[in-house]
């Protein structure tokens, strides 16, 4: 592999792990994080490790730190950075839901831009997008991430028959609930709203992810494979036993009718469901 291999959001979860792991395999690897206080965190997890890692300031909806980047020659990008704002689409702040689409959208595509130039000029490189299984479906209080993840997926989509002449290889990850703690501060987002909470249409105190979640090891050793270029599918869904469920939520979105005025099953599970609950094995 010619260049490095450049993780966007390696300050935590997916990202950090994902880096480490290919760091701890001998290959070249850019951690970006997004402020400057993660440098010296994840410089000294890798220390621990036993692992040679470059971090790097990288906060995709900065147009200086992308600029920068784009000097770095990367072979292999992974589009891992992220927020998820929650709550219902009718009571979102606007700034909220603007910073849902400037990290999770714009930022990682102007990034990927200067980047993909180069591949092309090049003739090579790999680029990944850390999409989500709601880029293919959508549940109750996740419309704005949903949202975002389904732009990106079109973005992915474009970009691969657009690179293929290239050299250039595009693929999705989609992981489903993963217990990592991203889902469930999802649901917490709504304490940093600057809006009059009587006039809300829900009671976000008592709302939680509305899944059980998975143990988050089949992500990394698949987002690891995908990466090296071992796994040529375009899209992988996670965990793989979720993928006969997704398929048939958006096919049935063909013969869907619209709602009867009850309160649907994920909505009373968001008020049911205790934060961080473990799929049974």
């Amino acid at each position: 592999m010619a260049g490095p291999i450049l993780i966007t959001g390696a300050g935590s979860g997916f990202g950090k792990e994902v880096a480490l792991r290919l760091a701890a395999a001998g290959h070249r690897v850019i951690a970006g994080v997004e402020i400057i206080a993660q440098v010296s965190v994840v410089r000294a997890e890798a220390r621990e490790r036993g692992v040679e890692l470059r971090v790097e300031k990288l906060d995709v909806t900065d147009p200086g730190d992308r600029e920068n980047a784009w000097t770095w020659d990367v072979e292999v990008l992974l589009n891992n950075a992220g927020v998820s704002e929650g709550g219902a689409t009718a009571d979102i702040p606007e700034e909220r839901l603007r910073r849902q689409f400037e990290v999770n959208v714009f930022g990682p595509v102007l990034l990927t831009q200067g980047i993909a130039r180069r591949m092309a000029a090049r003739r090579s490189g790999r680029i990944v997008f850390m999409s989500s299984v709601a880029g293919l479906t959508v549940d109750p209080f996740t419309g704005a991430y949903a949202a975002s993840k389904h732009a990106v997926e079109a973005f992915a989509d474009a970009l691969d028959q657009e690179m293929a002449e290239f050299g250039v290889t595009v693929a999705t990850i989609n992981p489903g609930p993963f217990l990592t703690g991203f889902n469930d501060t999802m649901f917490e987002t709504w304490k940093e709203w600057r809006d009059d909470p009587a006039g809300r249409l829900h009671d976000y105190a008592a709302l939680s992810f509305p899944h059980e979640q998975y143990d988050p090891e089949p992500v990394y050793e698949r987002t690891v494979r995908v990466l090296l270029g071992e796994d040529r599918r375009y899209r992988h869904l996670l965990p793989v036993e979720m993928e006969g469920q997704a398929r048939e939520q958006v096919e049935a979105q063909w013969s869907r009718e619209v709602n009867d005025g009850r309160r649907p099953a994920l909505v009373r599970k968001a008020y049911d469901i205790a934060p961080g609950t473990p799929v049974r094995e």
